[in-house]
């Protein structure tokens, strides 16, 4: 079975690979540090973001976590302001 999550891309993610979302694919037992090697291997700008956290299903995600094909995820970068 082929199956995608969609990962949600803001701020600077979004800037370094041009896209609000991407597609990626989803193995049996995934999970949220799976995903960011993944996404860090497509996009190895990525790898450059310090405090780079996940959100799954509007929830802040341990690496640990595992993946669901109906989970929504996000791509949270460090904000930063005055």
């Amino acid at each position: 079975m082929n199956t995608t999550v969609l990962v949600l891309l803001f701020g600077i993610t979004r800037d370094l690979t041009g896209q609000s979302a991407v597609s990626v694919p989803l193995s049996e037992g995934m999970r949220v540090g799976d995903l960011l090697t993944h996404l860090h291997l497509q996009y190895p700008e990525l790898a450059g973001i310090r405090s780079l956290l996940v959100a799954v299903n509007g929830e802040y995600a341990e690496r640990d976590q595992a993946l669901g094909s109906n989970d929504e995820i996000a791509l949270i970068p460090p904000v930063s302001g005055g």
